[in-house]
């Protein structure tokens, strides 16, 4: 029998108000905001309006709010002088604010650091003169190097800056950090055979090439206190290559999570462009679903929440029509995972959490690429 409008209202509210613990941290629900670079930090500053832009969302309902990435403290960790940085004095005190005003609205929120790599082109700001740096020097797709191959001190240096930079988030206010390696940036870069041709302990097989994350995650862990949770966020696909892959099988996605379980990752955030889709052949299993059933740990669920249509094209002025969510409820409810993050639908209607929680769901809005031009 088909639910009616007001049975789905009642079961949104209540499959999403169940609060959810991520390691040390309790969420009040289980609807976070997905990390969206938004490029308006100048001199990599989050001002007045990126704290109000984020505790907008906290006040009507999102439970966690993950920021969008936030470059670490390594001269090549970013391309711009927009996107904020998690380093600097005057950085670092941009950010308490927004922490400060996300919990005064009732969310917890933690920063999403981020390392670029190969993806920077040279010449860019903050730190023009830097190279840009992979595991092997290779853009994606290039079968030659274009940059910098890491050396063991350049390893060093970046796992010191996302230990440097957790240290911060815990202490200025921040209730975990998410660590990014998805979308063919950095530590992905490392992940991906694709992108690393090392011989050296950090190349070859999948376990090898997870071990820069794991040492990343391990030095975050050390770092911070035994309560502060670590989310790691990973991917199949790249920026520019959408049908690649970490894993052909559960058996390959499980040596590429394990040491990262073991190195102190509290939770997983596995990003696919469509939530709904299987991850293997022979399971329903999303790749969030998969997460959980392989290591046991907290996973949040995203991609393409609430709306249909091509994830891309969405981006491009195409937009994104809306699309029902009680798929969505009924693997939150069969613990196929804990939290759902929402992106587009959630930048473009800071109210969608509310909406949804109060089933208010003919009020809810499609996306259009215009909203990417505010903070609204």
């Amino acid at each position: 029998m088909t639910a009616t409008p007001a049975e789905s209202a009642s079961r949104a509210a209540d499959v999403l108000s169940r609060p959810v613990a991520l390691g040390g941290l309790t969420v009040p629900n289980r609807i976070a905001m997905a990390p969206m670079t938004r490029a308006f930090s100048p001199g990599g500053i989050p001002g007045a309006d990126v704290a109000s832009y984020y505790a907008r969302r906290a006040a009507a309902g999102v439970g966690l709010i993950i920021t969008e990435g936030t470059y670490v403290g390594h001269e090549s960790a970013g391309q711009s002088d927009a996107i904020p940085r998690f380093h600097g004095e005057e950085q670092l005190a941009g950010w308490a604010k927004v922490a400060e005003e996300v919990h005064a609205a009732g969310g917890t929120i933690v920063p999403q650091l981020w390392h670029i790599g190969m993806v920077r082109e040279q010449g860019q700001p903050p730190f023009a003169d830097a190279p840009a740096v992979g595991p092997s020097g290779l853009r994606i797709g290039a079968t030659e190097p274009t940059g910098k191959a890491m050396t063991q001190r350049d390893v060093d240096d970046v796992i010191g800056a996302f230990a440097e930079a957790a240290a911060a988030a815990e202490r200025i206010g921040f209730d975990g950090v998410e660590l990014h390696g998805a979308h063919g940036y950095l530590i992905d870069q490392f992940l991906w055979e694709g992108t690393n041709r090392r011989t050296d302990a950090y190349g070859g097989s999948a376990v090898a090439r997870t071990k820069f994350a794991a040492e990343i995650a391990a030095a975050v862990r050390e770092t911070v206190s035994p309560e502060f949770p670590v989310i790691f966020r990973f991917s199949q696909w790249k920026q520019e290559v959408y049908r690649a892959r970490l894993a052909e099988t559960p058996e390959e996605l499980e040596a590429v999570l394990a040491p990262l379980a073991a190195a102190g990752v509290d939770a997983f955030h596995a990003s696919t462009r469509r939530y709904w889709l299987p991850e293997f052949d022979g399971s329903d299993l999303n790749l969030a679903g998969w997460t959980k059933k392989l290591t046991g740990k907290p996973v949040i669920t995203v991609g393409s929440v609430g709306l249909d249509g091509d994830f891309i094209k969405g981006f491009t002025g195409e937009g994104s029509p809306l699309r029902g969510i009680d798929d969505l409820l009924d693997r939150l409810e069969s613990e196929e995972y804990d939290m759902v993050a929402v992106g587009r639908a959630l930048l473009q209607d800071p109210q969608w959490a509310a909406k949804v929680l109060a089933g208010r769901f003919d009020e809810l809005k499609p996306f259009d690429a215009a909203a990417l031009s505010t903070l609204s």
